[in-house]
């Protein structure tokens, strides 16, 4: 039945016709198999109990309880349960797992042992595993669909499988989302039916976006339990037709539910009897519908009339229609005849090489609904300006349909519009570059041909490509007209090097010459091996880096790995075998024939590893663990792992065939002395024993570590006396002392190092608590003290100093010294003591006084954290139930991070008219600039030139070449500032945002010559600050490509934490004139005064924003202004801040009585005067008390008495405190002559309270920043991060800090700082002076976290880097292991990237107006002009390409008109 050498004791058991056998093993581990009542086995399990440690033949159940089963091993006794069966949640898996001891108990709805199960006497309460998952309890629901339309009152439940008797159970069916219908048993059957109340319509579940029905999940909820689900769903036809509004009529017809279609409505409908049309329609094939055709492309901006077929047009004969091409293409629709349409006068336009346009019919009385266009009808529309660099390109899209002819003249690609002119001939193909430059004889090498008219068409090369007279055959499906050839080597008869010849009518030669050589293997290196694989082999020979492709071949048929070459030697990883032989190992070239099959590599026995010694470690690790066994001579690495505690994988010496020694890692997460298992890794694989227990294909062969590793504490060591400091005179003989505390560890003698400076102490005896070491040696050096330290391992401890002393006089000296001190000590003791009885009772207050005020700091902390969070609860549900978080438009955002500087410009006239945000209180006056139009106005007299030439400019700087060229010219330039450079940066960015993809590839071809440059300097600066073009180009690029990580997942947590710092900033006083605060995050702005403020609540009114009446919290120390500021902000919280009344707009009026009200403003003839000043009026001041009645209006008459209140002369007014400084102290009042002196550093505790209260906001904004979306990072930083390692890499720098500041420079540096300290660049919102010192010192820690050096702190350093010094380290460990994830993934691809480039073009492709850009571009071309020129002149490929005669026409074109023109304008 089964046998097996390995087995040690057996039990037996006999549960619901199971036979269950428990078995021992001689390597620690309990087997459990089930039998059925036939001996079959149902299943297998194994359960590990002391791994090596065989089981004892002594096992039994237990009597009390026959659920446990009790076993002993060589150290301890074990009480195990016969099933786990909890690790089972639904029924399928717990029966399906053929344990004869779990069932399901189906009321409670869990996997259980059947007495574990109540009731389960009963029939079906606990179902055993012998039935099969057929008799798991489920459901179905009569109908399965439901009309949304119809009327639903209830629905029947048919119950499945084994459930007990429903009658008399308290039952509802549940919906979800907290909505239960009473339920009840229909009839005692075989099969229970359950009646339900349906659904309540008002609680029916929203309909997705585009889709056309809802599933709802039903369970069944007996005694308060869910036992069975199953699903319906809800339809509705009148959306399918929405969903696909070009096929609604065919998707209304192909739907899963009974739909029916509306030929009059023109509408799909649940019900037949809505349509009042004669003629009924029955299936798809009588949809009305577009017939595809053909039609031939046309030119850009070319008129044409396009004639559509119908099919079933009789349904909407003579129907008004319109002709519908993408979104906003909309062209007159003509009948021609009973079933063909006509589009008159279709003009479209592209900028592409060629567009398709989808041609639809748009009923014109029925916006949004079309004819049906099953399959689409495309017009394509091409453009021969765009897309063909040279003649070849240019005429070969004659087989595409395209009139196209090449111009020499301008060396351009224009539309052929003279119907008889016949394309001339090209230029002969220019070669520019082949490879791999060499292949093997025998031919198949793949060949890259790269260069300039290389054919209009395929045909044009079939037989053209050839090498000496050696063919070269091209792949039609990797040919680029023009540009590349890829074709396949023919066969050499003789070595040989020749040019590369392409001819066409003109025949083209490479510069380089292609070689073809003879391959040599000659010997592999080792020749032998463990058969787990994993050795690394050396295959040496000559020509072995020739061709495309490459193969080492193992028999024939694996494949050796991790392949890397030169020209002489090939290294790759063996793979493994299942049994020891002799192995060929071949190098196939091109999968040509195998060369080199006469070398063999013998697959040997695996090493086996019998013991190591010793099994135990302290924590600082390094104890050498040495290994046993044999066959290590094929190791060409071992490394050693401990699992759950080993901080790192640790690297282990091959000594003999017999002995490894391996240092032990450092241990981390130790919670207790409990073994941890320990692998090794042989040559790269896991070691496994050969000797396997034989239970096959089961789970079993689930790797299990074989040898464990203890970990203790370090030991600690002392002197004799556990002093200090030990005296010794050079010259003598030294011997140490040295105690040791007990410790399990078992340290033998070679394994203790102890050392005087840097000098041995040679260890003469050891035992458990003492070890003795002399020094022989001369221990005289320049220094007087020697640190006396012990190793053991990596753990070091310095136990003592050793004091070198002098020679007999120095000690003379040092007596008669210390005497006259003793004297002196005497003297200083008396003293000492009388004063100290008096510094002890001083000290005493002083502790209760800081005891006292650490206890109002903690309060005011939790007090504060309590009340904010109650305050951001809200806030948060007021931003669920409103507008939401005033995000800024796209466009507004993109223009602010490009021109922060001067925003307000640039964002007006860079942006396409827009309709402009408004208020229903008036908003600012928008600029009214001329520049600042979103149009590119100019003079209709100078426009045709000045197009052509921003035109002919646009096309210059979509050349690579040039736009390169033109950055490095004018960066040259000394007089071409930081700022020019800056504003050249976005303005490029403006002009190309339309194409992405091309941006991208510039940037990173000016950043590969940026790193070029900074690798030979310091390139740990690199990127650091913003100097030059492509680095501000760099910054925008982040800012267009995180924007939507910013919005959708940074921008909650950033908004919550500026609501969160304005709200603790105004519950304490906030001096108006120089705006310090009580409650603050940068010690520069608090208020350093212990102003006492007491809030009011004063019952508001003004008619506005959408409210009537509110109670607005503020301090009775508020000025006028503040008070007014907080009101608004009750009342417009829902409104962006652009469209809030200003303070000055607004008059606030008190009803003190019902027939008195005052005006009330900061300064008025009530205001006081103090030591000559004025003081601002506040609500104090007026003795306005709790619950007031104040009323807001909007006023014509602003008060212009009062300039904004920060911008007073504080030589004559001020708010809360008088000016502090010597000067004026002689003028203050004797009052005030008199006020409580108090510190004003002890104020900085409230910096903590602030910290505190924020702590949690500013947490969740972090994680926001450093976590990633459905477990992937933005695609931007990824592909980024790649190309600095890819950059590292190539240059050889491989210092990981390095890496590291680059990443740190790239994204957190350029873009998260800029974002946090300028939240007006994401928000509509108000950014205050004092927001904007508080998000300074958030931006400080942001930094500080990236960083990767220490912060030295002290008692000096400035509080806004010691507020965060305890969560920096936090900080940076999350920094750390977000750059880890991101490294580790796997990498991005070119084509990924570029179409996530090209969606973001397409997403925001109007948004900006690239004329002006262009023309903004043209002026630092102008200005520069000769120096361009020579630049263009001097660079070989521009000179090639005449670029510099090209930018001379645009000047020509626009040097006559745009000074001129734009002056009229």
């Amino acid at each position: 039945m089964f046998t097996s050498p390995g087995l040690t004791s057996v039990a037996v058991s006999s549960v619901n016709n199971y036979t269950v056998v428990f078995l021992g093993t001689a390597n620690g581990r309990l087997l459990k198999i089930n039998f059925n009542s036939f001996m079959d086995v149902m299943s297998r399990e194994s359960i590990t109990i002391a791994y090596g440690e065989p089981v004892h033949p002594i096992m039994q159940f237990d009597p009390s309880d026959s659920s446990y089963l009790y076993l002993m091993t060589s150290h301890q006794i074990a009480r195990v349960k016969v099933a786990a069966c909890d690790q089972y949640t639904i029924c399928t898996d717990c029966l399906a797992a053929a344990d004869a001891y779990c069932g399901w108990c189906t009321l409670e709805t869990r996997c259980s042992l059947q007495h574990e199960c109540a009731n389960s006497d009963e029939p079906y309460y606990w179902i055993s595993t012998s039935g099969g998952v057929q008799q798991c309890p489920s459901m179905t629901i009569i109908p399965s669909e439901i009309n949304m339309e119809k009327e639903n009152t209830a629905m029947i439940i048919q119950m499945n499988g084994s459930i007990p008797s429903l009658s008399g159970m308290k039952m509802s069916c549940d919906y979800g989302n907290n909505i239960e219908t009473v339920a009840k048993v229909l009839s005692q059957s075989l099969n229970q039916y359950v009646y339900c109340n349906f659904l309540p319509r008002e609680k029916y579940p929203a309909f997705p976006s585009n889709q056309d029905h809802v599933i709802v999940q039903t369970s069944v909820k007996v005694n308060g339990k869910n036992i069975v689900w199953a699903n319906f769903t809800i339809y509705d036809c009148k959306r399918t037709g929405n969903i696909y509004p070009k096929t609604a009529c065919i998707s209304c017809f192909s739907a899963k539910w009974k739909c029916h279609w509306c030929t009059r409505k023109y509408t799909c409908v649940s019900n037949a009897t809505e349509c009042e049309d004669s003629i009924q329609m029955t299936n798809s094939t009588d949809c009305p519908q577009i017939v595809p055709a053909s039609v031939a492309p046309v030119s850009t901006g070319t008129s044409q009339d396009i004639a559509i077929t119908l099919m079933n047009a009789a349904f909407i004969k003579d129907s008004p229609l319109e002709c519908h091409f993408e979104t906003d293409r909309i062209f007159e629709a003509r009948w021609v005849n009973a079933s063909a349409v006509q589009c008159s006068n279709v003009q479209l336009h592209t900028s592409d090489k060629s567009h398709l346009f989808p041609v639809n019919l748009r009923l014109k009385e029925k916006p949004g609904q079309f004819i049906d266009s099953p399959q689409m009808m495309i017009v394509e529309i091409y453009n021969c300006a765009t897309g063909s660099a040279d003649c070849s390109q240019c005429h070969g899209r004659e087989d595409l349909g395209h009139q196209c002819i090449w111009s020499d003249s301008s060396s351009s690609c224009r539309l052929n519009t003279e119907v008889l002119q016949i394309p001339g001939p090209c230029p002969p193909p220019e070669i520019r570059k082949i490879e791999p430059l060499n292949g093997p004889l025998e031919g198949g090498t793949l060949v890259t041909i790269r260069g300039r008219n290389l054919g209009r068409r395929f045909s044009d090369i079939v037989n053209a490509v050839i090498i000496g007279n050696v063919k070269c055959i091209p792949l039609q499906e990797r040919y680029i007209v023009s540009e590349e050839i890829v074709c396949w080597t023919g066969e050499a008869i003789a070595e040989f090097s020749d040019v590369v010849t392409v001819n066409l009518s003109k025949e083209g030669k490479s510069r380089e010459r292609y070689s073809y050589v003879l391959p040599v293997v000659k010997f592999i290196s080792p020749s032998a091996g463990p058969k787990a694989g994993g050795t690394k082999i050396t295959i040496t020979g000559s020509n072995l880096s020739v061709g495309s492709e490459l193969r080492v071949l193992v028999n024939g048929t694996k494949e050796c790995t991790d392949l890397s070459r030169t020209d002489t030697t090939i290294t790759c990883t063996m793979p493994s075998v299942e049994f020891t032989a002799t192995a060929s190992v071949c190098v196939q070239f091109e999968n040509k024939s195998c060369i080199g099959d006469n070398n063999n590599f013998s697959y040997e026995k695996n090493p086996s590893i019998m013991d190591i010694n010793p099994k135990k470690s302290q924590i600082s690790g390094g104890r050498i663990i040495t290994v046993e066994g044999n066959g290590f001579l094929m190791a060409q690495n071992v490394s050693m792992v401990v699992h759950t505690v080993g901080k790192e994988q640790t690297n282990c010496k091959v000594h003999s065939d017999t002995v490894i020694t391996c240092p032990s890692p450092a241990a981390s997460n130790l919670t207790g002395s409990k073994p941890a298992s320990v692998d090794f890794y042989i040559n790269g694989r896991l070691y496994t024993d050969d000797h396997h227990f034989p239970f096959d294909h089961y789970e079993e062969a689930v790797h299990i570590s074989k040898f464990h590793l203890e970990y203790y504490p370090d030991p600690q060591f002392f002197t004799a006396k556990k002093e200090k400091w030990i005296k010794h005179h050079p010259g003598e003989p030294l011997t140490l002392v040295i105690h040791k505390e007990p410790d399990n560890l078992g340290l033998e003698s070679n394994e203790y190092e102890v050392k005087i400076g840097l000098i041995s102490c040679e260890i003469q005896i050891v035992s458990d608590k003492v070890i003795h070491c002399s020094v022989n040696e001369s221990l005289s050096t320049s220094e007087r003290q020697l640190p006396v330290t012990i190793q053991v391992g990596k753990f070091n401890q310095t136990i003592a100093m050793l004091h070198l002393g002098g020679s007999e006089t120095a000690i003379t000296v040092s007596i008669v010294v210390c005497s006259i001190l003793l004297l002196l000590s005497v003297v200083a003791l008396f003293v000492f003591c009388t004063k100290s009885r008096r510094a002890e009772r001083y000290w005493q207050k002083t502790l209760l006084q800081m005891e006292e005020m650490e206890s109002q700091i903690r309060e005011e902390i939790r007090k504060g954290f309590a009340e904010l969070q109650t305050d951001m609860t809200d806030l948060t549900k007021e931003l669920n139930r409103s507008q939401g978080i005033p995000f800024l438009d796209y466009k507004y955002f993109v223009t602010r991070t490009f021109f922060p500087k001067c925003s307000s410009l640039y964002e007006e006239r860079y942006i396409l008219p827009s309709q402009h945000l408004s208020s229903q209180m008036g908003s600012q006056v928008q600029e009214t600039h001329p520049l600042l139009l979103g149009e590119w106005k100019i003079p209709e007299n100078c426009r045709p030139n000045m197009e052509e030439g921003i035109a002919l400019f646009s096309t210059l700087l979509n050349n690579k070449h040039f736009l390169i060229v033109f950055v490095h010219a004018l960066e040259q330039q000394k007089d071409f500032a930081v700022r020019d450079r800056c504003n050249l940066a976005s303005l490029l960015t403006i002009a190309l945002h339309g194409k992405l993809e091309y941006y991208t590839s510039i940037m990173k071809d000016l950043l590969v010559d940026l790193i070029d440059a900074s690798a030979s300097k310091n390139p740990k600066l690199m990127l650091r600050r913003t100097e030059s073009v492509v680095e501000k180009m760099l910054t925008n690029w982040m800012s267009i490509c995180m924007y939507s990580f910013l919005r959708e997942t940074v921008g909650e947590p950033f908004f919550l934490l500026l609501c969160a710092i304005k709200q603790q900033i105004n519950k304490g006083s906030i001096d108006a004139i120089t705006g310090k605060a009580r409650y603050t995050l940068n010690e520069e702005w608090l208020l350093r005064e212990n102003i006492e403020a007491k809030p009011r609540n004063l019952n508001v009114s003004f008619q506005g924003c959408g409210m009537d009446s509110l109670s607005v919290r503020v301090m009775d120390t508020d000025t006028l202004s503040q008070v007014k500021e907080k009101i608004l902000e009750a009342f417009c919280k829902n409104i962006p801040y652009s469209q809030w009344p200003r303070v000055e707009d607004v008059d606030l009026e008190w009803f003190a009585t019902s027939t008195d009200s005052y005006i009330l403003r900061d300064l008025d003839d009530t205001s006081v005067m103090e030591d000559g000043r004025k003081k601002l009026n506040t609500l104090a001041h007026y003795k306005i008390p709790d619950g007031a009645s104040l009323a807001m209006s909007l006023t014509d008459n602003k008060d212009t008495t009062l300039s904004r209140v920060k911008d007073l002369d504080t030589e004559k007014y001020f708010h809360l405190v008088l000016p502090t400084d010597e000067l004026n102290e002689n003028k203050r009042s004797h009052r005030q002559s008199h006020r409580k002196k108090v510190l004003p550093e002890i104020y900085l505790t409230r910096l903590l309270s602030t910290k505190g209260t924020l702590q949690k906001f500013l947490d969740d904004l972090f994680k926001a920043i450093l976590s990633f979306r459905d477990e992937k990072p933005p695609v931007a930083i990824k592909y980024f991060f790649d190309f600095l390692e890819e950059q590292a890499e190539k240059r050889g720098i491989s210092d990981p800090d390095t890496l590291h500041i680059w990443k740190t420079n790239s994204l957190p540096l350029r873009f998260w700082v800029n974002i946090l300290k300028n939240p007006q660049f994401v928000f509509d919102i108000d950014k205050t002076d004092h927001i904007d010192a508080c998000l300074s010192v958030i931006a400080q820690a942001f930094i500080d976290a990236c960083s990767i050096s220490d912060l030295q702190l002290g008692k000096d350093s400035p509080t806004n880097k010691l507020l965060y010094a305890k969560e920096i380290p936090e900080y940076r460990k999350i920094v750390q292991k977000y750059y880890k994830q991101i490294r580790d993934m796997p990498p991005l691809s070119e084509q990924e990237m570029n179409a996530h480039l090209a969606e973001e073009s397409r997403k925001y492709r109007n948004e900006f107006n690239t004329n002006v850009a262009m023309t903004e571009i043209y002026k630092y071309a102008k200005r520069y002009r000769n120096q361009i020129v020579s630049a263009l002149d001097s660079n070989p490929t521009t000179r090639r390409t005449q670029l510099q005669h090209k930018f001379e026409q645009v000047i020509a074109l626009m040097e006559d008109n745009i000074y001129e023109c734009c002056s009229e304008a």
